[in-house]
């Protein structure tokens, strides 16, 4: 036998000797690890078909092998039947190794790029709330600077006009609005004298407040209403007035009454006694259908007056109700009941929410109970809404008259309000009108 023996660094390399030395038809005899590398025994086929008259030379040529092996000179072949030996696995190719490490790369790079991706989201997030932080406490500033300077410019137009003051205070004092008694004093001529300044005053919010034209040519033109408003406005006793005032002028036969108040107790009871005295039929609704029903029946009548249930300004059953009211196939114009002894704030709160819903017109309820009435004159004006009528009590159908808008305004406006302790003087007036501004500018920015 020929067996020749290959070494290498790894056994990928001493396997590539073989092939190279053999070619594809060599017999792997052998294979083993020493120092520095692998060694491997292979010979080729043919070697062996070929070695049956070499059998002794071979044996002797091993023996000698052998002895050389024991003496030191050389390894020892491992003499045994030839057969095919498996290679073992071979080390990955520098491609592989290549990918593996491209691989390990991308990986580190994802890590780092995510740890990036958080640390910059938690940075943004940070600059973000320090950047809004930043921005309101400029508004802040802003506001504060605005107050100041507004101040001070209405502290020299009211030292140097003492008619403008007089009549910023008389307004304030009678609790007209800021807005509204800052937007009368801008507009006041330069040549008005501090007496005639309230005089003034009070024919531009004569000219301003909108009242009932004609209450004949209402009653006489007929029609259904629908008195609205929160709860404890009124209305059933404000409806019962008006239904006096009718049949006052036009009897009972062309009236009639509707009532929606099914959930107050004795709400629906109350309307029935002022209807049983008048000699008016009251009809009870609880929802839409019922209403339609209620309408048809008294179709042929020339005025319908409904009393409403009391509703929060704030709750959504206004809009139900309201909503309810507008889809009607009569048509039916919604009064609005208002309190004169609510407080600015709750009266235009209470338009808001309901002039949204084509209110034609308010009755100003309880002034009999009001200290001053600039408030609801001012909500008013401010909303451009007309005033029917004004109630004074809960005697029917006497404490009821048609909005008198000089009687008003004489009322608001008369000297005995400057002996009130809400007077303002004149040097309290620009800290007033600051303070009132920062507010009203700190609502703007909420």
């Amino acid at each position: 036998m020929n067996i020749r023996r290959f070494f290498g660094k790894n056994a990928r390399e001493a396997l590539a000797q073989v092939k190279q030395a053999l070619g594809e038809d060599a017999i792997i005899v052998a294979n083993r690890s020493v120092n520095g590398g692998t060694e491997i025994m292979a010979m080729l086929e043919t070697d062996i078909e070929n070695s049956g008259g070499k059998q002794s030379a071979e044996t002797n040529h091993d023996a000698r092998s052998l002895l050389d092996f024991v003496n030191g000179k050389e390894p020892a072949p491992r003499m045994m039947a030839p057969q095919p030996v498996a290679a073992p696995a071979p080390a990955p190719a520098p491609a592989e190794e290549a990918v593996l490490k491209d691989h390990a790369i991308m990986d580190l790079f994802k890590q780092h790029s995510e740890q990036q991706e958080q640390a910059y989201q938690v940075a943004t997030q940070t600059l973000e709330e320090k950047m809004l932080t930043m921005m309101q406490e400029m508004r802040h500033m802003r506001s504060n600077f605005e107050t100041q300077m507004s101040a001070m410019t209405w502290q020299h137009h009211l030292q140097h006009s003492p008619a403008k003051s007089k009549v910023l205070s008389t307004l304030l004092s009678a609790s007209f609005s800021a807005a509204l008694s800052r937007q009368i004093a801008e507009k006041m001529p330069q040549h008005i004298d501090v007496q005639k300044a309230p005089m003034w005053a009070k024919e531009v919010i004569s000219r301003n407040l909108h009242t009932l034209d004609d209450e004949d040519a209402l009653l006489d033109k007929g029609g259904v209403y629908a008195l609205v408003g929160p709860t404890g406005v009124g209305k059933t006793t404000t409806t019962a007035k008006l239904a006096a005032r009718y049949v006052m002028k036009h009897g009972t036969q062309n009236l009639g009454l509707i009532t929606t108040d099914s959930y107050r107790i004795g709400g629906y009871e109350q309307l029935r006694i002022y209807g049983k005295i008048l000699g008016v039929m009251v009809h009870a609704v609880k929802d839409e259908e019922d209403l339609k029903i209620a309408l048809n029946e008294l179709k042929g009548k020339h005025m319908i007056l409904i009393d409403t249930v009391g509703v929060s300004q704030r709750d959504q059953a206004v809009t139900e109700q309201l909503s309810m009211l507008s889809r009607a196939e009569t048509p039916i114009q919604k009064l609005l009941c208002l309190n004169a002894t609510s407080t600015g704030e709750t009266l235009t709160d209470v338009m808001r929410s309901y002039k949204k819903h084509d209110i034609a017109g308010c009755i100003v309820t309880k002034l009999d109970e009001a200290a001053a009435i600039g408030n609801v004159l001012d909500v008013l004006i401010r909303e451009r809404m007309r005033l029917f009528y004004t109630t004074s009590g809960q005697r029917v159908p006497e404490d009821i008259e048609v909005a008198n808008k000089h009687g008003l305004v004489e009322r608001v406006l008369t000297p005995h309000q400057a002996s009130l302790p809400y007077q303002y003087l004149d040097e309290e007036l620009p800290l007033v009108i600051s303070s009132m501004m920062q507010a009203q500018g700190e609502q703007q920015h909420v």
